[in-house]
């Protein structure tokens, strides 16, 4: 790590991630992102050490040129952006500028997980979030569902998550899953909304069954909630 303050140039950054390529977490990452042919295989602490250093640096260089050639470098550009100590308002530019590029589930929910300043700027990065609600790309969809997910499951918001998640249409494998992930995340923390929705809801049924899988599947609910939710499983609709 000794001199990694250094490596700031697209050319240094390069030639850092070919250094640290593991072909066996290339191998595992290329069954766990299918459809992601540029994957090196460095693994994520790798990543967000480096992520560190370049947001302490000269970062503007290194956002300006958007080198996007590999899967890591793609997921880089994201984790810089969780560590830039800039203005909300100067981040939100450059978030805006990201998310067309996101590409994969892995790439798009580490960038959600690594903006942690959302928790102190909740009001307007939630505007910027109903902004990719009703894109036709599938991870833009996706980055808002794990946004809403990950930063307002909170009492204040819960009401407003839920019926996003109820009245989203996006066929999109990805963005399905993300809702069924965020409603079972929801079941967990607001039991007994969560349970009205799933009473009664749009989803489709193919997302709603995802959903209790995922409830019926995780360790914090009980076995006899997990009983509960099965009653709400639904044939599945013609187009699923």
């Amino acid at each position: 790590m000794t001199g990694m303050e250094l490596k700031t140039s697209n050319k240094q950054i390069k030639a850092y991630l070919k250094a640290n390529i593991d072909l066996k977490y290339q191998l595992f990452l290329q069954k766990l992102i299918p459809n992601c042919a540029n994957i090196l295989g460095v693994r994520m602490s790798i990543l967000k050490a480096l992520a560190k250093s370049i947001a302490k640096g000269d970062y503007q260089d290194f956002l300006t040129k958007k080198d996007f050639s590999s899967h890591e470098e793609t997921m880089l550009y994201g984790l810089v952006l969780g560590n830039l100590k800039i203005p909300f308002a100067e981040l939100v530019e450059y978030i805006a500028a990201y998310v067309p590029y996101l590409d994969n589930w892995a790439v798009c929910d580490s960038f959600c997980s690594s903006l942690k300043i959302t928790n102190q700027n909740k009001d307007t990065m939630l505007v910027l979030i109903e902004n990719y609600l009703s894109s036709t790309k599938e991870f833009e969809v996706r980055f808002a569902m794990i946004m809403l997910m990950s930063y307002y499951l909170d009492a204040k918001h819960l009401d407003l998550v839920l019926n996003l998640y109820n009245n989203n249409k996006h066929e999109g494998y990805y963005v399905k899953m993300a809702i069924a992930w965020g409603i079972s995340v929801a079941f967990i923390k607001f039991r007994e909304q969560t349970v009205v929705l799933l009473n009664n809801n749009r989803l489709s049924a193919w997302t709603n069954n995802k959903a209790i899988q995922k409830i019926i599947e995780s360790n914090r609910v009980s076995r006899a909630d997990k009983e509960m939710v099965r009653q709400w499983k639904r044939a599945k609709d013609k187009t699923n």
